[in-house]
């Protein structure tokens, strides 16, 4: 599938380009996993060797990757508040009631709490953590953050992500492959932080909870 979507790109018009970058972006926050880092950079590459404009290329890139982010927030968002919305209505029917078993309402409420003094710079940092970067949109809609704020974060974060993408397979020229090498020894020890600190709240957030009853 790759060297398909290579092929294509070699002799596609820089319009078709921009809207490759667009549609890949989008789609790889809307329906993971879709591996659009290395078509990207690529692009990257056809910066270095033909007439696609960089910055143009970051510019479509980043819409792309926000829209989708968005999109998935937006959803979560309005999903989250109808389950845990107060009083009785139509909605609270067994799947809501399993929900609130699973996830008990105060419970959630206490971690809304916690997330939102975070959540932001999670959705910050979203497109340089592999593996995370659905679940965070997700959880940030979840909690019902602001969307001004998640947008703004989410917008810079793919500015910053397709920047350094795009320009790491223009320097790689010939070796645009290599990029998938690069971002797989950067995500090992950034994942293992991220779950290192997930787990450190996680126990901070259990030692609470048994306090009270010790």
């Amino acid at each position: 599938m790759l060297e398909s979507i290579v092929d294509y790109l070699r002799t596609a018009d820089p319009a078709a380009i921009y809207l490759f970058l667009f549609l890949i972006s989008f789609l790889e926050n809307v329906v993971p996993p879709i591996p659009g880092d290395v078509p990207v950079a690529f692009v990257g590459y056809l910066c270095y060797s033909s007439n696609i404009d960089f910055f143009l290329s970051v510019i479509f890139a980043s819409i792309g990757s926000t829209v989708g982010f968005m999109t998935m927030f937006l959803f979560s968002r309005m999903i989250g508040l109808k389950i845990y919305a107060r009083g009785e209505s139509r909605i609270r029917h067994g799947i809501v009631r399993a929900v609130h078993r699973m996830f008990p309402p105060d419970l959630m409420e206490a971690a809304r709490i916690r997330f939102s003094a975070h959540g932001y710079t999670a959705v910050l940092v979203n497109r340089f953590l592999f593996g995370y970067r659905a679940i965070i949109s997700i959880m940030a809609g979840f909690m019902h953050l602001h969307v001004i704020g998640v947008l703004l974060a989410a917008l810079s974060s793919s500015v910053v992500w397709y920047a350094v993408l795009l320009r790491g397979g223009y320097f790689l020229g010939e070796n645009w492959q290599d990029i998938g090498s690069y971002m797989a020894i950067y995500s090992v020890p950034l994942s293992l932080i991220a779950l290192l600190i997930a787990f450190g709240a996680f126990l901070r957030h259990r030692k609470r909870h048994k306090t009270p009853h010790e």
